[in-house]
């Protein structure tokens, strides 16, 4: 049954999510699962091979803004389409990668190809097509990218014990070839089209938008909460081993988290509505340093700290998994809609940046006394923050 004129098509979100699903899956939790085999065959230390992911992600962050007006400018069928295929060839690329060079080029393609498909382009084109009720058909697509790790890290990790690292892209490769290339270029046609005619002089721009009171606010929320949130997953079992936990609780926080989002973005599906939008969109980056103070407590209540650890689980991996449709639509609901993308893509090397630093200044603070509290502290504090700024874009935008 078609949908009403206005509301979200559900075969074209069932097929973005479905993208979402292999593009997160088989390029961006890939890494971590090649660190290992790629610093053996070229010959890398461990920064040196870490260092093709930072510039992946500079790269993404660099062309977040040209998508982004792109997608304004109703090019989105071409800009995912071509995302897919980038993404294809860099795999195919990198199966061949024999020096430290390729290795770099291939993660900056790699990452100009993610900056077209993952969710910040796929959110831009819900909220064009449906400016009124994108946000229930974000959290839908959202649903099958958390569980992008739980698939494909098994997956992969299987395709690289069969067939080796290098033929093990093959295979990644043809899903953006074969699958994700297609759905793009069928289920994107007949975007819509910037609004012809002279600007309503009533109307802000652009420029407008950018230098405004809520928009910066959004953006150092976006910005500080994106940079904590990347930071944790990278030293979670080595914090998590530091408080002395054994090895199955060790694997198992980590994958539980994952799980979690996913619940999360149910609950929020299914409750919001009966909820005040902007109340939720307040209360919930408020689990994000909640569940910070909870883990940094969590060594100090001695019998209790496994039951801590698992209260952490639950409201960060539910608070975070939250957090992507907020971060996700602040910018449509407190700044523009009709120019989301755009001002979303600027925000693109802010958020590339973050991401890259707060990871080295969590690694950066521990220390072999104090393990990472004090790195934890810093996240707590920037976490904070974050969420203050939200609110102060709220009142701002009301006003």
């Amino acid at each position: 049954m078609p949908s009403r004129p206005g509301q979200p098509h559900a075969s074209l979100i069932g097929w973005l999510s479905l993208t979402q699903l292999i593009s997160w899956g088989s390029v961006f939790y890939l890494f971590g699962l090649l660190l290992e085999p790629v610093e053996q065959d070229l010959g890398l230390s461990r920064a040196e091979a870490s260092l093709a992911f930072s510039l992946g992600l500079l790269a993404e962050g660099l062309l977040a803004w040209p998508v982004g007006r792109w997608i304004d400018s109703g090019r989105e069928r071409v800009v995912m389409t071509l995302g897919s295929l980038v993404l294809a060839l860099g795999l195919v690329l990198h199966s061949l990668t024999e020096s430290r060079t390729g290795y770099y080029a291939v993660w900056l393609l790699l990452g100009a190809g993610l900056s077209a498909t993952l969710y910040s382009p796929a959110f831009a084109v819900v909220i064009r097509r449906y400016p009124h009720d994108f946000r229930r058909a974000i959290i839908v697509i959202t649903f099958l990218g958390g569980l992008a790790s739980t698939v494909f890290l098994p997956l992969t990790a299987w395709l690289i014990a069969h067939l080796g690292w290098r033929h093990a892209l093959w295979p990644l490769a043809a899903l953006h070839l074969l699958v994700c290339a297609p759905i793009h270029a069928l289920v994107l046609r007949q975007a819509p089209q910037p609004r012809a005619g002279p600007i309503s002089t009533s109307k802000p721009g652009l420029r407008h938008h950018v230098l405004s009171a809520p928009y910066l606010l959004v953006g150092v929320f976006i910005v500080l909460l994106m940079g904590v949130t990347a930071a944790l997953p990278a030293h979670m079992v080595s914090l998590l081993r530091s408080y002395g936990l054994t090895e199955t609780w060790v694997i198992a926080v980590p994958a539980t988290v994952g799980l979690l989002q996913v619940g999360g973005r149910a609950l929020l599906f299914f409750f919001e509505r009966h909820l005040n939008l902007h109340l939720v969109n307040r209360l919930i980056p408020c689990l994000i340093p909640l569940g910070l103070l909870i883990l940094l407590l969590a060594p100090l209540s001695g019998t209790f700290q496994i039951v801590l650890v698992v209260v952490f689980v639950v409201v960060y991996g539910m608070g975070n998994g939250m957090l992507t449709i907020v971060k996700g639509t602040a910018v449509a609901e407190y700044v523009d809609r009709e120019q989301a993308a755009s001002l979303n893509g600027a925000l693109g090397l802010p958020m590339a940046l973050g991401r890259a630093a707060t990871p080295w200044l969590l690694g950066l603070m521990w220390t072999p006394q104090d393990a990472y509290t004090h790195g934890l502290l810093l996240m707590l504090v920037i976490s904070v923050l974050g969420v203050l700024a939200l609110a102060l874009a709220q009142r701002r935008a009301r006003t």
